[in-house]
């Protein structure tokens, strides 16, 4: 049997979706998979994270919340963010671990815009169950994570139009796609994909 990998669930505060994250990856691949979860803070595990996940069978009310600074002595393979601020924030992390980014709802979050509003605590809760049957259903992360097994890396190669600059932003005519494509990319470079951009202006060989 192949060596288990280690994957790192990583959101702000560590306190209820990589907590989630955690506990359906141990769940449903703890053959396969040696599950963590971390925080940029610690912010303490979330009680109702506790109990939608006690509703659905997995029970996380033996986890803590950590920071990531515990895990700089961890050999991981895969580090998967789980929030925009995470993502934004994600320190580097030595040896080949390769960061995937897929954000979920913050449910402490829309609970408590729920409850200003006068919503039930069942319809504030049902914020936490959402998002804990996305975390399970989404098979981005273990596809992803196959992929780190087998060493087979998704390789992207864009070919611009012959142009100045591949920015997109120069000469009188903005291409607005290509406005949008730059800043995509630049939220691409610590995934787990390769991508090789060519301007066929000054590189038409490349094709």
């Amino acid at each position: 049997m192949s060596e288990k990998l280690n994957v790192l669930f990583l959101c702000t505060g560590n306190s209820c979706r990589s907590q989630m994250a955690e506990g359906w990856t141990r769940h449903l691949k703890g053959d396969a998979i040696e599950a963590y979860s971390a925080g940029i803070e610690t912010h303490g595990l979330n009680p109702n994270a506790v109990k939608v996940m006690a509703e659905a069978g997995v029970d996380i009310s033996g986890h803590k919340s950590q920071h990531i600074e515990e895990f700089k002595d961890v050999k991981l393979d895969v580090v998967v963010t789980v929030c925009g601020h995470a993502h934004e924030t994600c320190p580097f992390f030595p040896g080949n671990a390769k960061v995937i980014h897929i954000g979920f709802g913050d449910p402490p979050k829309m609970a408590k815009e729920l409850a200003e509003k006068g919503a039930s605590e069942e319809e504030q809760l049902d914020c936490y169950r959402n998002v804990r049957d996305e975390i399970k259903a989404c098979r981005n992360p273990a596809g992803s994570i196959e992929q780190v097994r087998s060493g087979i890396m998704t390789n992207l190669k864009i070919y611009d139009p012959a142009m100045c600059c591949s920015s997109g932003v120069c000469g009188p005519n903005v291409n607005e796609k290509l406005v949008h494509l730059s800043a995509f990319l630049k939220g691409w470079i610590k995934t787990v994909h390769d991508r090789t951009r060519f301007n066929l202006g000054q590189q038409p060989e490349s094709t």
